[in-house]
């Protein structure tokens, strides 16, 4: 078999002893340690469409010479069925991934991932100008290399790969900002997911530059070190077709004067976990799925025409929202707040809700407290944590038992049904005996 071919294949190379292992249920073959010895046993890999190596250092095979492929080789590379590889624990020199990338083009995989690994020195990638290859995501996860500024040229040998590329996912690799010039290369990206790096409100600035990634959909920027809400809305600005955006797990701080907006085709907007004791604002006005849970709020009192979905789990709400600010909500997750009832008078809006998660506070199950609620379970809304979960706090005669056993009564709950035919009944009386 070529030389090149069985770099592609085997980029596990060790010394040490190892074998592939192909579990035929998932269709997922994992190669351990392989050694020259024990290349054989990646034939059996050859059916599978997700491979894995794991584990190896590639400095020693540096110096073998790669040639172009002979036609038998590229026929055998075009059969197969592979559609992601993954390496993961790997000390491997960007020369040679640069020498062999080249060959991805004859196959068809359409995923390549990076899981621990070290990139070591700086490869020469002339070679890829003009290289077409078929892949469409790329993850990085826990790697280190050579820092990305002055290497525009590098990403511009590649550009006419990257330029295709649809998905790219670089998370836990301390990454503190992307050079403006990388950023436009990626002219059709949809997804870049940036979590658990140090990009900071700077760097964002930087990152998002103009003409970087003009067709981004999906943005994630989870747990970083972002501080400022209204820095990040105006890195966002340039951004038209962002239409989801997380910033969870970073510590942001509202401006009350600000009046940057956000892109007006964001739709999903996640701000979980910020430690926000208010409502940040502004708001997308079109927004569809807003997620603030785990936070310090208080009160959440905002009117959002658009959304569906809202979600406030874990804050430290008294009441939950007035349903009449979301005309179009199908999804409310309020559970493990302290709301001591969910309003009596907006029952029947509650009952046009189809997901409706409010376990885990202290109800007042005096009437309108348990009545929602039973309203809500018999309707089938009430998701996981019903009845276990839903324990009454007050009336001292109700604390400690389950929602669902609470008898809510017509007569004792609702007096207007009781005085109100009680008063026709007398007025008709009066009329009859005048």
């Amino acid at each position: 078999m070529n030389v090149a071919v069985l770099l592609f294949l085997g980029l596990g190379l060790l010394e040490a002893e190892g074998r592939c292992f192909f579990n035929s249920t998932q269709d997922h073959c994992v190669c351990y340690n392989l050694s020259q010895e024990s290349l054989s046993s990646i034939i059996q890999c050859l059916p599978a469409s997700v491979m894995q190596f794991s584990g190896g250092e590639l400095e020693r095979y540096i110096a073998f010479p790669i040639s172009d492929l002979d036609p038998s080789a590229i026929e055998m590379l075009d059969s197969l069925v592979i559609r992601k590889i993954i390496f993961d624990n790997l000390l491997v020199p960007e020369i040679l991934l640069a020498r062999v990338l080249r060959f991805f083009s004859y196959t068809h995989v359409q995923e390549l991932v990076f899981e621990s690994c070290s990139f070591k020195g700086r490869g020469n990638w002339d070679e890829m100008a003009g290289k077409d290859l078929p892949i469409l995501s790329l993850h990085f996860h826990n790697v280190t290399s050579a820092p990305l500024m002055g290497r525009e040229q590098d990403f511009s040998s590649l550009s006419s790969w990257l330029e295709t590329l649809q998905d790219l996912a670089v998370t836990g690799s301390r990454v503190t900002s992307l050079p403006c010039d990388i950023g436009r290369v990626f002219r059709a990206l949809r997804s870049l997911d940036l979590a658990q790096n140090s990009l900071g409100d700077e760097g964002l600035r930087t990152t998002f530059c103009m003409e970087a990634f003009p067709q981004l959909r999906v943005l994630s920027l989870q747990r970083n070190n972002l501080s400022s809400y209204h820095s990040a809305c105006e890195s966002m600005q340039l951004l038209r077709e962002l239409q989801h955006l997380d910033l969870s797990q970073n510590k942001l701080m509202a401006d009350p004067s600000s009046s940057c907006q956000w892109p007006a085709t964001l739709r999903i907007f996640n701000l979980s976990n910020t430690g926000s004791d208010e409502v940040l604002t502004p708001l997308p006005p079109s927004l569809e799925v807003l997620d603030m849970s785990c936070n310090q709020l208080h009160a959440v009192d905002i009117s959002l025409s658009s959304l569906k979905k809202l979600f406030l789990s874990q804050n430290l709400l008294q009441a939950a929202p007035s349903i009449r600010n979301y005309p179009m909500l199908d999804t409310l997750h309020v559970d493990n707040n302290s709301i001591a009832e969910l309003p009596w008078g907006e029952a029947k809006l509650l009952g046009h809700l189809r997901d409706v998660a409010a376990a885990g506070n202290p109800y007042n199950c005096s009437c309108s407290g348990a009545g929602a609620l039973q309203m809500l379970a018999g309707k089938g809304h009430l998701g996981e944590g019903w009845p276990q979960d839903y324990t009454c706090q007050s009336p001292p005669r109700y604390r400690g038992r389950l929602v669902k056993d609470v008898p809510v009564l017509v007569l004792q709950c609702n007096s207007a049904a009781v005085i109100a035919p009680v008063c026709i009944a007398l007025a008709l009386l009066g009329v009859t005996v005048a």
